[in-house]
């Protein structure tokens, strides 16, 4: 069985699971979605102790307190077994991030380590701007605004080769970039970010290794923050999620 594939503890009865899959932006959350993150939030704060993210979950924890989006998607594989897979959005001070969770679709390490040889290009760019500024010379005005323009296209050429990283599959197993997705779905540029979130990482997993999915939901974890709070379902993004959802769902355009 696929590493990240979690079968229930208590197995869920047969009329709570659906004959498709419920569209991620409805607001009623399915009831089998609802068993798979209570079993993943027990999970959560029974492992905590041993994370470096700290989700505000035990007050003995060092660390500021974050508390995360998560989602799971529960499937059925080849074989007809039920489970779930599980995720969070964005990032965890943990990594590599424990195994359980389905990994980002971009790993950092590839392709010759691009992103972090950018990012420490622009950091030294950064660097000569603000020794530039320090010494407060009317002649370095020039440098400075040159040097400026060169990071801000640096900083656009690498994350535009940073979404060209990220390729999902939809469900005719079609593949196609982040880059594409948006000219395609939205006609805008994605925006910082995008191919992080939960659901879509989710579904893409679930295409690849073949698992047939059945519902999905989101639901805040941990410290509540702004609208956020612990415990609660929330739709999917719509600046980040909408269009890479409706590409790999076949949703009608909104």
């Amino acid at each position: 069985m696929h590493s990240c594939f979690i079968p229930f503890i208590v197995e869920p009865p047969a009329s709570l699971i659906p004959e498709q899959l419920n569209n991620p932006f409805d607001i009623n959350t399915p009831e089998l979605c609802k068993q798979a993150a209570a079993q993943l939030q027990n999970f959560i704060i029974k492992h905590q102790p041993a994370w470096l993210h700290n989700f505000g979950l035990d007050e003995t924890k060092q660390g500021v307190a974050k508390g995360k989006m998560f989602g799971v998607l529960v499937v059925k594989s080849k074989e007809g077994k039920l489970g779930y897979l599980c995720t969070f959005s964005g990032k965890m001070a943990d990594e590599p991030h424990p195994p359980v969770f389905v990994p980002s679709l971009f790993d950092i390490t590839t392709n010759n380590n691009f992103i972090s040889k950018g990012m420490r290009e622009l950091s030294a760019l950064g660097y000569a701007v603000k020794a530039l500024e320090e010494e407060s010379r009317i002649d370095n005005l020039q440098k400075i605004k040159k040097l400026k323009e060169e990071r801000k296209l640096k900083s656009i050429l690498l994350q535009q080769q940073l979404f060209e990283s990220y390729n999902f599959l939809n469900t005719r197993g079609e593949l196609k970039n982040v880059c594409a997705v948006f000219e395609t779905n939205s006609g805008k540029v994605p925006p910082s970010g995008a191919g992080e979130c939960a659901a879509p990482k989710l579904l893409h997993y679930a295409f690849k290794h073949h698992l047939k999915p059945l519902a999905i939901a989101e639901f805040w974890c941990g410290k509540d923050s702004g609208d956020k709070k612990h415990g609660q379902y929330y739709p999917p993004c719509t600046d980040k999620c909408g269009p890479i959802l409706g590409y790999m769902l076949e949703l009608p355009l909104s």
